[in-house]
């Protein structure tokens, strides 16, 4: 028996359907997205009788029991109705030709950059009937009119001072006098023409050859629809909402997931209040919960979330089968891919996700203890889903991460994992190795950390660092600070500082104008070598001038006033040598600063640096 039917009927019909409440959404769908741009060209397919793509409907009544809710803006008297028909694919079409046709209200779009807009919709009349249906569909203002400096590509109408005025619809008469038709009234435009031709029987006769050949192409539009019938499975509702998606707009592992636990017949289960809250109802979400205060994860996603309960029902589920004795491929995989992902049940999700909150807020913490304080400052966004899995777990376990035995540990996989580099591009293997990894080597310090024993920095890399986009740039800065390095003007850390509003960025020891005047290239002055964390207003004291003079310009500030002894001491919280800067000394300076820089980020990661290893150096050739 088969589980759909297809059928062909007319926009119209879906139209209304929308507007009587017998077509409404599963609440799991995201909100109405498209722009003003993306509404007009819509509009212009549908005018040229060109294909919109199908529709794809599941009948309600069936074991697939989703919370619903109307197409934005429709709005009902009374009590809502229940629909009889979810739209799971075309919900973005329809609910844009929705608010154009037949909602009598401006629409609420966005422009092309977000920025939230109210417009109605109207068609040039002369413009469709030559033709020029690019140019014919135009939007304007909720006053129904467009202002002279925007939209300067609109139509501007001459009036009898010569003056440039706006197109102004505010009056029906004024749309008559433009011959501008509202598309609000496609499919109801009897009172409209009617009106029209009482005012301009010329006018009228144009209308007419209008309402034939452009109206009547929306009123006979058909769209293929696909409908599920309601005995369709939630396992086979699921899939299929995964595999469409015609609307532009890829669909996340979120909407996915959220999908099939909209499908269980449970209260608690819509994810995305859960995750988001609801502003009108005053509920508070678990990502407002976990970023608040918390800059260094303000760009988390709720993908994230979800992969690291993942990692953690894979990782029991992992557990048992070597509690039973499983062994080689009879183990269950430790895994946050995309299909482990879709395999979590609801129960997963209810088990561990106020464990999983607490854990990333642990995860703000302990990012924030190695000095990074900002989101543009993290290295590897993808590193903190092993490190929220691991807190999880251990808090499971009773145990502190600030523990000084089990801190250094995390702080050992946490610096080998970016100064080697290592979660650059898809990284799913070595975040279910660190969770299996981390986890046992805090019961066994014989235990191998996979990470810790594939990391390696050359030292040769600092040359090459100048990117602030690089993993190992951004951690070398930080690490950095981690040692307690203070500003050159204010000689205060970096905590201080970000708690005062001063943040601090990357800037020039040697400066760019002075090295440029001493013939030495950018590949050697800017590379992380010659850099350092420093304050704007130091920036601006440094200007283009040499070490010599700017120290001495910054130790007798008068709100400074600092002895060589307390200004030495600042240069070498940030691994400087001092005698080697004061006296300009560019190359000798880059030679000891790199040799600090490596011997800090070899003790950081655990690692011994050989005798004979490479250590950069800076010599007449690379300077000429």
């Amino acid at each position: 028996m088969s589980t759909f039917e297809t059928k062909q009927p007319e926009l119209e019909t879906l139209i209304h359907q929308i507007k009587n409440g017998e077509l409404q959404l599963p609440d799991f769908q995201r909100g109405w997205v498209w722009d003003d741009e993306h509404i007009r060209s819509l509009l212009v397919s549908i005018a040229r009788s060109f294909p919109v793509g199908a529709v794809m409907l599941l009948e309600t009544g069936g074991p697939v029991n989703f919370k619903v809710r109307t197409v934005e803006n429709v709005e009902f008297s009374g009590e809502t109705p229940s629909p009889k028909y979810l739209i799971l694919d075309g919900q973005q079409r329809l609910t844009s030709l929705t608010q154009v046709l037949v909602l009598n209200k401006p629409v609420k779009t966005f422009t092309e950059k977000g920025q939230e807009i109210e417009r109605y919709y109207y068609i040039d009349i002369e413009a469709a009937l030559n033709g020029k249906f690019d140019d014919a569909f135009i939007s304007v203002g909720k006053d129904k009119t467009v202002k002279t400096n925007f939209d300067r590509d609109f139509k501007q109408i001459e009036n009898g001072a010569g003056q440039l005025i706006t197109l102004d619809f505010s009056t029906t008469e004024k749309e008559y006098e433009a011959m501008f038709f509202p598309c609000s009234l496609i499919f109801n435009s009897h009172a409209w023409e009617m009106g029209l031709l009482k005012y301009n029987q010329d006018k009228y006769i144009r209308f007419a050859d209008f309402k034939d050949k452009v109206l009547q192409e929306f009123k006979s539009y058909k769209i293929p629809v696909i409908q599920l019938n309601r005995n369709t499975s939630k396992d086979a509702v699921c899939l299929v909402f995964e595999k469409v998606n015609t609307g532009g707009v890829p669909l996340s592992v979120f909407e996915l997931v959220t999908a099939s636990f909209a499908a269980e017949n449970d209260k608690d289960n819509n994810l995305r209040e859960d995750w988001y809250g609801d502003q009108k109802q005053g509920i508070e979400g678990r990502y407002q919960r976990i970023v608040e205060n918390r800059k260094i994860i303000s760009k988390l996603e709720p993908t994230d979330f979800l992969q690291v309960i993942s990692l953690l029902t894979t990782y029991d589920k992992r557990q048992i089968d070597k509690n039973e004795g499983k062994t080689g491929k009879l183990l269950s995989a430790i895994s946050a891919k995309r299909q482990a992902v879709l395999n979590l049940t609801l129960q997963d999700y209810k088990k561990w996700a106020t464990a999983v909150e607490t854990g990333f807020t642990e995860v703000a913490s302990f990012l924030t203890k190695q000095c990074f304080f900002s989101e543009r400052e993290l290295p590897y966004r993808g590193q903190l889903i092993p490190l929220a899995a691991i807190m999880t777990k251990l808090a499971e376990r009773k145990m502190n991460w600030r523990e000084p035995k089990i801190l250094q540990k995390l702080e050992q996989w946490f610096w080998c994992g970016v100064l080697g580099e290592l979660y650059g591009g898809a990284a799913e293997t070595r975040t279910a190795n660190d969770l299996e990894d981390v986890i046992a080597w805090v019961d066994n310090n014989e235990t191998i950390i996979r990470t810790i024993f594939d990391a390696s920095f050359q030292p040769e890399r600092l040359e090459t660092l100048r990117s602030r986009q690089s993993a190992a740039y951004k951690g070398i800065n930080t690490l950095v600070l981690r040692e307690g390095a203070k500003d050159f003007f204010w000689n205060e850390t970096i905590q201080q500082l970000d708690l005062d509003g001063k943040p601090l960025d990357i800037h020039h020891i040697f400066p760019q104008q002075w090295c440029k005047e001493k013939s030495i290239k950018p590949a050697v002055y800017d590379s992380i070598i010659n850099k350092t964390p420093l304050s704007a207003s130091t920036n601006r004291a440094i200007g283009g001038k040499a070490p010599s003079i700017y120290l001495s310009r910054l130790q007798n500030f008068n709100t400074t006033q600092y002895s060589d002894e307390q200004m030495d001491s600042i240069l070498e919280g940030h691994l400087i040598s001092t005698d080697e800067i004061r006296k300009d000394d560019f190359e000798s300076f880059m030679k000891l600063r790199a040799e600090n820089l490596i011997n800090l980020i070899y003790q950081t990661m655990g690692k011994t640096l050989r005798s004979n290893q490479f250590i950069p150096q800076v010599n007449a050739e690379a300077t000429s």
